[in-house]
Parts: structure tokens; sequence; C-alpha cells
């Protein structure tokens, strides 16, 4: 398995070997150990996992916050997905800077996007299912998000992403500029 990081401290994509054969490959896509030595000694409680019918389906930007933040460990199991993190960490020296990958079935590629982070994602091709990990139960009270398409943060998203498949709740989500503060970056914990 390998792990690094990405252009944001604390994001990381992690890579699953695979070994295959002609029957097709095998691939151990999670192990404890490992994720704890690169990126930290979390405790996921839940997994989650949606499919998007429709190529250029957008669900995010979401996050939860205190007390039930979420980290989430992120894969695509059937189509293609654009995947991005945006740093809301106040006070980070990349807040509000984004990270996005493309996560396919084939790739094998899953993204980590620790507490502080929004998350959000496009669907590249019909039937795209995407699993993920969490590390904090699910709370209607604390769930939140931010705009997808908020100018000052400046998120590439790719062509096919069509904003008529936006949910009600994502399409009503605040910029940047208006998200209060509900997490703050400190210099101690990506020393």
């Amino acid at each position: 398995m390998e792990i690094r990081a990405l252009d944001i401290p604390g994001v990381m994509l992690v890579t699953p070997r695979h070994i295959g054969d002609e029957r097709g490959y095998f691939a151990e896509t999670f192990r404890a150990d490992v994720f704890a030595r690169e990126c930290g000694d979390w405790t996921f409680v839940q997994d989650n996992e949606s499919r998007s019918a429709k190529a250029g389906t957008i669900r995010g930007l979401h996050f939860q916050s205190e007390p039930h933040a979420q980290g989430k460990l992120v894969r695509c199991t059937a189509g293609a997905l654009f995947d991005v993190a945006v740093d809301i960490r106040a006070g980070s020296p990349t807040y509000g800077q984004w990270v996005g990958e493309t996560l396919t079935p084939e790739n094998g590629r899953q993204m980590w996007v620790p507490p502080g982070f929004a998350h959000g994602f496009c669907s590249l091709e019909p039937d795209t299912v995407i699993c993920y990990k969490v590390t904090g139960y699910y709370s209607a009270a604390c769930d939140k998000g931010l705009a997808w398409d908020d100018p000052a943060i400046g998120v590439a998203w790719p062509d096919v992403a069509d904003p008529e498949t936006l949910s009600g709740k994502d399409r009503k989500q605040p910029l940047l500029a208006d998200l209060p503060e509900y997490f703050a970056w400190s210099q101690r914990a990506y020393a």
C-alpha cells in the first residue's frame, strides 16, 4: 500500500497494491497499522456508500462540525469520480485551497480527507459508486456544507459537472466568506 501526501498537508492519497493474474486481482484496501503510521491513529465507526446514476452528478461540498466531525477515507467501487477536499481550517496557510483526484476501481486510489476539510465529488461515468469510511457517526445537527462553485475557492470541476444534479441542500450552501469558523488550524497537529 502506497500512501503519499497531496498538496495540502493532512490530505493523503492511498493506493493499494493490486496483485493480479488472469482471473483478476486481489488488493488489501485498508490496514489500520499502515494507515495510522502515515495518516494518524483514527478509528473508523461507519461505512457509507452512494450511487450516482448520471455522469456529472455533483455532491458536496460537505462536512460535519464538532463534536461529530468526520474524517473520510473515500474510494470508488464502480464508474469513476473526481474527488475534492477543501481546507476550511481557520488560520491554516492553505485555508480555502482545494485538492482533487480521479478515483476509479481500476486505479484503486483512495483519498483521506481529515476533519477540517469540506468534501465533494463529481461522477464521471453513469452508475458511479462511492464508498467511504468515516471517523464520526452521522449527526444531522452537525451536517454542514459549502458552496460547490464558490469562485473564491475555484475548484476546477470536470466539464461534465452538471449543476442541475445538485440536491436542494447543496443549492443553498454558503460561500467560504460566509462560513462560520468550525475548525481552527494548529501548527502542532501538522508539524
